[in-house]
């Protein structure tokens, strides 16, 4: 599948800002999985950009604006082609001995860990997913971690703020996409699974129209390790497939937020949309 996104962003301000220092983080990755065939960042008010990795492999874009504005609009459009057949990367799971190996426990410790972010609500949430497990193997229980989280999250946009960990919204027992996958790397980072936070975008159509452009989303889900990442969506309780485009792989949504910064003005408030379009 080939896909178009446009993904713009404006922050509005209260008053004048008069400097700011940014660094976005919307550029598709290339991997075994997908091929990002282009991609640009504009910025209003025009503005030098830099582009390097950062530390969890993140295509950055670092701007600096020294003039007086009210307004910031950044627009990043890509074309990305994805071909997630499972059948091209099938591969034995790992066994709970094999991810408890030392130097696997090593390698990985960072996706282990847990964050602010993704520390296991307290009560029964840890004792919960222990027996979920029982009986499983590493991928079959990622899966019924997963499938628990979706069955007990209700997805509300605007329940929880991009703030929010998961303790908060196990307690609400509602969130957005992000809320959602971090409750699951909460429940497998409770058994010992290596995962990781993946942030990108996603078509809303299970069959999109050549063509055709629909307001589609940013979105977050998950992967875990089992002797190879393997991705999975807990808001949709399936498999990351080819509407699935990935920008960034890091332990939470703090390591991937799309554009973080500091200025010297007043408050702001933040508007977004995203468009995609499949081309192929």
């Amino acid at each position: 599948m080939r896909l178009r996104i446009v993904h713009e962003t404006t922050h509005t301000y209260a008053g004048e800002v008069v400097v700011s220092f940014n660094e976005a983080r919307v550029t598709p990755l290339t991997t075994p999985h997908q091929t990002a065939l282009d991609s640009r960042l504009e910025v209003s008010p025009q503005a030098a950009t830099t582009r390097y990795w950062d530390y969890w492999g993140t295509h950055v874009t670092a701007f600096d604006l020294h003039v007086r504005h009210r307004e910031l609009v950044t627009t990043a459009t890509s074309l990305v082609e994805t071909d997630r057949r499972p059948d091209r990367h099938a591969h034995e799971p790992l066994s709970w001995a094999d991810l408890r190996a030392d130097a696997l426990v090593d390698e990985l410790a960072e996706f282990l860990a847990p964050t602010r972010r993704t520390t296991a609500p307290p009560g029964g949430f840890a004792q919960e997913v222990r027996e979920l497990a029982a009986g499983a193997d590493p991928r079959e229980a990622a899966h019924r971690v997963c499938s628990w989280v979706h069955e007990q999250v209700k997805y509300v946009p605007g329940a929880t703020g991009v703030h929010a960990t998961a303790q908060e919204s196990w307690e609400r027992r509602s969130g957005v996409c992000q809320d959602l996958a971090h409750l699951a790397l909460a429940g497998l980072r409770e058994l010992g699974v290596p995962c990781r936070y993946a942030s990108g975008y996603l078509h809303p159509a299970r069959e999109p129209e050549t063509g055709v452009e629909v307001a589609g989303e940013s979105h977050a889900w998950i992967e875990f390790f089992d002797g190879a990442w393997t991705g999975w969506d807990p808001t949709n309780d399936t498999a990351v497939g080819d509407r699935h485009v990935v920008v960034a792989r890091a332990r939470d949504y703090s390591d991937v937020s799309p554009l973080q910064g500091v200025y010297s003005g007043p408050p702001s408030t933040v508007r977004a949309r995203v468009l995609v379009t499949r081309t192929a």
